[in-house]
């Protein structure tokens, strides 16, 4: 899970003990909760996400086990530390969960036969409500291969009112463009203390890997691999221009050298470290739910882009998502899960999204209908921002490899501490990436994806 592989062991230790009703302690284990008895078990694994969302989780397990008596979910969590290599072998054993959470694309999985496709598990009715966003990070080749729970942008600025407001700034008009955060920087740098910072960006290549692509897209005209995926393209000049974005605030100090806690987190921002912040639209609920206190001086707008320009490449959505294993044990009784959660009665997925403060966008029309009536709805007007200035200017996530990703993270990353110069890290990523266009014959793939 390369977009929000989330808390750490110990949060995952503390969940797993809270949801020790929903199932077993042990992933591959059947349930031992006597409830079980008689049931098909269904094995489904999660993460750790923000308060409200593993809330949600627990419930809806619960609710839906003590709903009927034929099917028995036995939820486990995985810390997000650990989900790769626990997944890898648990697959490559036979043990594999029937159903688990997945961010990012799916290409990959549903080409190289990982995933079950979805299309004949459920009536035609049950998937033709899902909104067109949501179906690009569904499906492949037309066909399902995941159940979608969310989309939300993976890029979003996050400032303090108050803080601005000290530094003499307009609290309520954020930088848009790389010379206006600058300008910004310079204004709160003298009101931090030691440890704290005008601004929390990325600054590990795996976060950058993932953060920055709409960014590419957007300075450049094109992302770091030809259209036909036959060669790599990342020695253009506007790449370094945005390695040099980056350079600039780590020069001048006006972001962290080293990370201020979990890449995915608000956690910074929250404890008044950073006056600005990079992160996806699901900080929000982080912030409404663990600093609540500073929700009233927090402001939302779009991530600042090279020229101001916001109507356009702006971010790229991210998205959550229930996928079912290709060996799965019990696939019709997964499906039965799956639709009474996601794909049934709204007010089931209601709480969702209101809790986590109207920040993530339904996967299906329906649901958004009745989570924008809920009363709770005016009380947050980042939402519209989100919604009606965000989302419509975002891009989806790169259905290449993620190594590709990585290459250029790497190249920012090596770049802005000055390891290399832009035009040398730029020439190692495209190196990198032409490897995994050979390794992985994506000129083929790519041909076949579009055939």
């Amino acid at each position: 899970m390369k977009r929000r592989t989330l808390l750490s062991a110990a949060a995952a230790s503390a969940t797993a003990a809270g949801l020790a009703a929903c199932g077993s302690g042990t992933p591959g284990q059947q349930a031992e909760d006597p409830a079980a008895k008689g049931r098909t078990q269904v094995e489904f694994w999660g993460n750790v996400f923000t308060t409200p969302e593993n809330a949600w989780y627990e419930k809806i397990v619960k609710d839906f086990n003590a709903a009927q008596e034929d099917v028995y979910i036995n939820y486990q969590v995985v810390p997000g530390d650990a989900w790769d290599q626990k997944l890898k072998a648990a697959q490559a054993a036979g043990t594999a969960p029937d159903l688990y959470i997945q961010a990012g694309r799916l290409d990959t999985a549903a080409r190289t036969g990982l995933l079950m496709p979805l299309d004949d598990l459920f009536e035609p009715d049950v998937l033709a409500g899902v909104t067109d966003a949501a179906k690009e990070v569904s499906q492949y080749q037309g066909q399902f291969y995941a159940f979608p729970l969310l989309v939300e942008p993976q890029m979003t600025l996050y400032w303090n009112k108050d803080l601005f407001e000290q530094a003499g700034l307009d609290p309520e008009t954020p930088p848009t463009s790389w010379d206006e955060m600058y300008d910004a920087c310079e204004a709160l740098a003298p009101v931090m203390d030691n440890g704290e910072f005008p601004l929390n960006t990325a600054v590990d290549s795996g976060t950058f890997g993932w953060t920055t692509v709409a960014a590419q897209l957007h300075v450049a005209g094109h992302l770091p691999i030809s259209e036909d995926w036959s060669t790599a393209d990342a020695e253009d000049a506007k790449y370094e221009e945005l390695i040099g974005f980056y350079k600039t605030l780590q020069g001048e100090g006006w972001i962290p050298r080293q990370p201020l806690g979990e890449g995915n987190s608000a956690q910074a921002f929250g404890e008044k470290k950073v006056a600005m912040q990079s992160q996806g639209s699901w900080a929000m609920s982080e912030l409404a739910a663990d600093y609540p206190d500073v929700v009233p001086a927090t402001g939302v707008a779009p991530w600042v882009q090279s020229d101001g320009d916001l109507t356009h490449s702006i971010s790229t959505i991210g998205n959550m998502k229930w996928v079912v294993d290709a060996k799965a044990r019990e696939p019709e009784a997964t499906a039965t899960f799956i639709e009474w959660a996601l794909g049934g009665d709204p007010e089931v997925l209601k709480p969702f999204f209101v809790d986590t403060q109207f920040t993530k966008a339904p996967a299906r029309d329906e649901v958004t209908e009745v989570v924008n009536s809920d009363p709770a709805a005016e009380d947050a007007p980042w939402s519209d921002v989100v919604f009606k200035d965000i989302v419509p200017q975002c891009i989806p996530e790169a259905q290449y490899p993620w190594d590709i990703n990585l290459a250029m993270g790497d190249a920012l990353q090596a770049g802005m501490l000055g390891k290399a110069s832009p035009a040398e890290a730029l020439g190692t990523a495209q190196k990198e990436i032409q490897k995994v266009i050979d390794r992985e014959g994506l000129a083929e793939i790519r041909a076949e994806m579009d055939a």
